[in-house]
């Protein structure tokens, strides 16, 4: 539906998983029309995203160019399929058009570079094939496709009369964007910023070295600017930014204070830490152990970005034994 003049928004449904549909928007520009972001490639979301349009008189062939926010399925899913249908030009961030091919056509590497870091932090071996292979289902709703363009923060974007600032925005994804829209105080957040959850930020060989550490810098980088409606990849459209990010910071704080209270006394590995600290509300008897893989390896993941944000600031530190990573908190206060 037309959520304010010349912005659509399009829910398409997601298989499976805690979380419904992701988001794409229509920018109805006078020589053409983007689109942010794509959905999995599923006949469902297909057909959604089909309906929607010509349900709000657009077709494929309307669409002239589309950004992605970030690599992961249900955001790149459907790019490569809707480029080929439209005749859009595809844009992706600078840093995430590197990652495509090991993250979906080669990707005996990654997965053997994942298997090693979750070996290396605790991962007993009887769930260490399940967890290194649980993102593998995904691979079949993704259409592979190189980027026409690729974006550097502070890049422009325009469909008249719009005209988007790119914004980058590194943590859930290390090339992660937000497109930003000055006259209209528009801010399309992808990921980055949700209205009801936490974007998960975890450490694996594409993250980068800290990518809490950048998550956070990239929150705090946005509390300046004037926005009157967040546009996000999940979730409703909504105002107060600011106090959203605050949110956001206190989540990731205390998230920390947990795991320091885990290891004030002795040293533990992230597997171990994970599955002491809170996930999700206990009233319904769910731990880490009730998770499904992929969530248990996001669960470890996130763990140890907290892990590393805490050693880059001095309060715990990494002890390797036996070729495993263990952190201790470097105070007992």
């Amino acid at each position: 539906m037309e959520i304010v003049q010349g912005v659509y928004q399009i829910k398409l449904p997601l298989p499976g998983g805690p979380l419904d549909h992701v988001n794409a928007y229509l920018i109805d520009g006078s020589q053409g029309n983007l689109l942010i972001d794509t959905g999995w490639n599923t006949p469902e979301a297909f057909s959604a995203l089909g309906e929607e349009l010509k349900s709000n008189g657009f077709d494929f062939s309307d669409i002239s160019q589309i950004v992605i926010t970030h690599l992961h399925p249900d955001h790149y899913g459907l790019a490569g399929r809707i480029r080929e249908l439209s005749g859009a030009t595809l844009a992706l961030s600078e840093i995430e058009a590197p990652l495509l091919d090991r993250r979906y056509v080669n990707m005996s590497i990654l997965l053997e570079e994942v298997s090693h870091l979750l070996r290396a932090h605790g991962t007993p071996q009887s769930e260490l094939s399940q967890l290194s292979h649980a993102s593998m289902p995904a691979r079949q709703f993704v259409v592979p496709a190189k980027p026409d363009t690729k974006l550097k923060a502070g890049q422009k974007v325009s469909m008249d009369p719009f005209e988007f600032e790119v914004l980058l925005t590194p943590g859930h994804s290390p090339g992660h964007i937000c497109l930003y829209e000055p006259e209209r105080k528009f801010l399309f957040t992808g990921d980055h910023i949700l209205p009801d959850i936490t974007p998960n930020v975890g450490l694996h060989p594409q993250s980068g070295a800290n990518p809490l550490g950048d998550y956070i810098n990239s929150l705090k980088s946005l509390m300046e600017l004037e926005v009157s409606f967040v546009f996000p990849g999940h979730g409703s459209v909504f105002s107060g930014l600011g106090q959203r990010i605050d949110v956001l910071l206190r989540h990731h704080q205390q998230r920390m204070t947990d795991i320091l209270n885990v290891i004030r006394d002795d040293p533990k590995t992230a597997y171990q830490i994970a599955t002491e600290i809170p996930w999700v509300p206990q009233e319904g008897g769910i731990n880490f152990q009730n998770l499904p893989p992929l969530d248990r390896r996001l669960a470890v993941l996130e763990t140890l970005a907290h892990l590393q944000l805490l050693a880059t600031e001095g309060k715990a530190k990494e002890v390797v034994r036996n070729r495993i990573s263990l952190y201790r908190a470097t105070s007992r206060r």
